[in-house]
């Protein structure tokens, strides 16, 4: 699954809403109950942090679905030469979060579990945390584009949105995503006006005043003054 492809799932897409839960690549990519509990309590009311930390103590995922979660993560969201992968962002830890924050989703996320499941056992008669990586992406490809994948499918891309929608909201949510869009946020910079160009293609210019008052580069950071009459001074 190529990012970028992943990221115009996120941006045109319905992504579900999600929580902070990582803020980048971790080397160890299993996070205790105790250690999470711990570590992400900031920016909460002290009834949020309550609510916080009692879901974080508690487990949803099975070992095999937790596993499964992994997979479909990296899958989803691999390492490239930009950044790590969803897996490495922490994003599992993040939908293991919403299945107890949101409930809603319990149900289709572990009913899409099983039904990938199903499907790789009757295609492989293998366990899909035990077929080969080649193997999971025969399975995937089938159920991971809407427009092409066949009736019978239909189960399967319904879940399989939804994995991905969690995966980015989750990756793109950490230090690691937001690294990886290459955001920076407001900046300070410096405005030069309209460009020429489009000044001449409506046949507009500056008058001299706005060119001396407002448009002069060394000037930009000072802070401007006014008479008593309401005229710019200097």
């Amino acid at each position: 699954m190529d990012r970028r492809e992943n990221l115009k799932v996120l941006i045109t897409g319905t992504v579900a809403t999600g929580l902070l839960i990582s803020t980048g690549c971790k080397d160890d990519k299993t996070v205790t109950s105790q250690t999470t509990t711990q570590k992400y309590l900031y920016g909460r009311t002290p009834e949020e942090a309550a609510i916080d930390k009692k879901l974080l103590s508690e487990t949803f995922f099975t070992v095999k679905e937790r596993k499964m979660v992994e997979i479909l993560s990296d899958i989803i969201i691999p390492a490239d030469d930009v950044s790590c992968s969803a897996n490495e962002a922490g994003v599992p830890d993040f939908i293991e979060f919403m299945m107890k924050d949101d409930k809603k989703l319990q149900v289709p996320v572990r009913g899409g579990l099983m039904w990938l499941e199903n499907f790789s056992l009757a295609t492989f008669d293998k366990s899909f945390d035990e077929i080969t990586p080649d193997q999971r992406i025969v399975l995937i490809d089938q159920i991971a584009w809407p427009d092409k994948a066949e009736v019978a499918m239909k189960p399967g891309v319904k879940f399989f949105n939804l994995m991905r929608n969690l995966t980015c909201t989750g990756f793109f949510t950490t230090k690691a995503g937001i690294d990886d869009l290459g955001y920076l946020g407001n900046r300070p910079n410096q405005w030069d006006g309209v460009p020429p160009e489009v000044l001449q293609k409506y046949g507009l210019k500056y008058d001299e005043k706005t060119l001396s008052q407002c448009l002069k580069i060394e000037d930009q950071h000072k802070i401007i003054q006014w008479d008593d009459k309401g005229n710019i001074i200097g």
